[in-house]
């Protein structure tokens, strides 16, 4: 594989992969960590569909670098809430390990459904949707108005309806 694309990313990953690898280990203080973020962020330049070579490559492998650390974060964050949940259940929880990697990825689907959207629209949903709470219900339990819960709630499904056709349509 000669071929220039493959070579620009050749050269882009030997110039600035030990300079990402380091900033990515001071942002996120795991080597581990800065090491998968590091060649994530290279499989998406290597991906990407573009061939020319990139102007600035130091701010587009942050800019790649910024989101996937974000991504990661999130779906920890996800995690930890779920496993936080699991704790607090009545009755302990012994589900099997294939069970719990299944729960793990719908909750990160429905996070990813849900991405872009204020975080009180998100969790009116989530308790109505998740938690069959009905919108009065939600409205005294947030403290909003009726009217607002009802505005969360119909944004949110239409983020979600939208963000289906989107997916669906590729």
């Amino acid at each position: 594989m000669d071929s220039p694309a493959y070579q620009n990313i050749q050269r882009l990953y030997a110039e600035h992969h030990d300079w990402l690898l380091g900033w990515l280990n001071r942002r996120v203080n795991n080597r581990a960590d800065a090491a998968d973020l590091t060649q994530d962020t290279f499989c998406r330049v290597l991906t990407s569909p573009s061939a020319t070579p990139i102007a600035e490559p130091r701010a587009y492998l942050l800019t790649l670098a910024r989101r996937l650390t974000i991504d990661l974060w999130r779906a920890r964050d996800v995690e930890a809430r779920y496993l936080d949940a699991l704790a607090h259940e009545q009755e302990p929880v012994a589900a099997s390990p294939e069970t719990l990697m299944v729960l793990k990825q719908a909750v990160q689907e429905i996070d990813a459904l849900l991405d872009g959207l204020p975080v009180p629209v998100k969790h009116a949903f989530l308790l109505n949707q998740l938690d069959g709470m009905t919108h009065p219900a939600i409205a005294q339990t947030l403290g909003l108005s009726l009217a607002t819960v009802e505005r969360h709630v119909k944004r949110a499904f239409l983020h979600c309806l939208a963000a289906r056709r989107a997916a669906d349509a590729t």
